[in-house]
């Protein structure tokens, strides 16, 4: 017994998957079976789940390029920056997602070693390029707020086709090169990947973690917190000082017509006229067509840099989980152990934000919203054969400005009096 046992214990302390299969090959049949069928109920709702985040990515971020290049009005330098970010992130749900996806459900890696390092180095690429199309936006958000008269100067087309380059461009540092040449990862590893290639694993070094990192997340998210910090400091700033000149104005246009109530028939006294003065004043200059269109221009560069604001919060919220778990992790080994199931879930948040991005879009501008819905209106409707509006000619349908209601009054009253003498003269000549 001890002459049997000890070569036994030693045999099987080397290779203990031979022994279960030399002693019990249908164990080992159903073990196989049973990684290769997982639970079917579970893989349908996984599949129910994954596979509408990545429709709802692909189908919103291709509605905004397509409503950008149907809508003249969206056409401008920041919405540039837009368009790229959508491609980005549709990329990122047809790239990335997709191949995720497949290994959650199945629970293997159904591709070849090859793949795989094309997988990790598309997953880095398009989150990285997305990460700082956003980074990006706020820039030029900074610099038409904070700085808008140096903003014609700064921001050119030329200036954003440059920075659109490097978003597209400087990502392959961390994913293509040192993926494909084995930088990034640790020895054990990639011994590991050579011996079982049907895995695939994303394991990184210290040195690729912190780099990595740094350029996809941490630097690109320090300036964004300190562009947006400045930006609503600056739109804080504005709002107050327009509100209070609005609030002088109305008090100038309402304290004279008080005063000439009270005085009655002090008309011709010397204190009248300044009072009827400042009133003139103040009704012919509180509403003017540039003025009106400056505090329009204004709001909607609050609007933007609002919503803006509102998807660097859901970006940080999406993202800061998982670089949090991913340096740490790769700083402290295997000492941090983590399950599957919440790095599964971080990355699934990380990849939400892509399929987030144009839904706030839809809810936040206005100018996205009635674009998306005229996209989808000509996309869906048979009947709807017409050329692509302008987002300029649905402003006549919202009257927001006082002087734009008294002009569109005037020239329909101008109107319908030359419509009244034509049929009168038609009419007297009929006669």
């Amino acid at each position: 017994m001890a002459m049997t046992a000890e070569p036994y214990v030693e045999f099987s302390s080397t290779d203990s998957f031979d022994v279960t299969t030399s002693e019990d090959p249908l164990a080992n049949g159903t073990l196989s079976m049973e990684e290769k069928w997982p639970d079917v109920p579970l893989a349908i709702l996984k599949g129910c789940i994954l596979g509408s985040i990545i429709v709802t990515a692909v189908f919103g971020n291709l509605l905004v390029m397509v409503s950008v290049m149907r809508h003249r009005k969206l056409r401008i330098i920041t919405n540039y920056f837009v368009v790229s970010l959508a491609l980005a992130d549709m990329l990122v749900a047809m790239f990335a997602m997709t191949f995720n996806a497949s290994v959650q459900i199945t629970g293997r890696w159904l591709f070849s070693y090859f793949m795989c390092d094309v997988w990790n180095s598309l997953d880095v690429y398009f989150s990285t390029s997305s990460i700082l199309h956003l980074m990006c936006i706020s820039v030029d958000r900074y610099y038409a707020i904070v700085k808008p008269l140096k903003y014609p100067i700064n921001m050119t087309k030329r200036v954003a086709a440059f920075m659109l380059m490097a978003c597209w461009l400087s990502p392959a540092i961390i994913s293509f090169v040192p993926i494909f040449n084995g930088w990034y990862t640790t020895t054990e590893n990639s011994e590991h990947r050579h011996k079982h290639p049907e895995l695939c694993e994303f394991k990184v070094n210290k040195g690729y973690a912190i780099l990595s990192s740094s350029i996809s997340f941490w630097i690109p998210c320090t300036i964004m917190t300190l562009t947006y910090f400045s930006i609503f400091k600056e739109a804080n700033r504005q709002e107050k000082q327009m509100h209070s000149r609005m609030g002088n104005a109305m008090l100038l246009s309402h304290r004279p017509s008080k005063d000439l109530n009270n005085l009655n028939g002090e008309l011709n006294s010397g204190g009248s006229s300044k009072t009827l003065t400042l009133n003139e004043i103040s009704t012919d200059h509180l509403h003017t067509p540039t003025k009106d269109k400056n505090m329009m221009k204004m709001k909607r560069e609050h609007k933007a840099a609002r919503t803006l604001g509102i998807i660097m919060g859901t970006f940080i919220l999406c993202w800061l989980p998982f670089f949090l778990w991913y340096v740490t992790t790769s700083l402290c080994g295997k000492a941090c152990p983590c399950p599957d199931l919440v790095i599964a879930v971080l990355f699934w948040i990380g990849y939400a934000n892509s399929a987030l991005n144009p839904l706030i879009y839809a809810y936040f501008n206005r100018d996205f919203r009635e674009a998306f819905k005229n996209t989808l209106q000509c996309a869906f409707c048979s009947l709807c054969r017409r050329e692509p509006s302008d987002l300029d000619a649905l402003e006549i349908r919202r009257p927001s400005l006082r002087y734009d209601d008294r002009t569109k009054c005037m020239y329909t009253e101008t109107y319908l009096k030359q419509v009244d003498r034509r049929r009168s003269s038609e009419f007297g000549s009929s006669l």
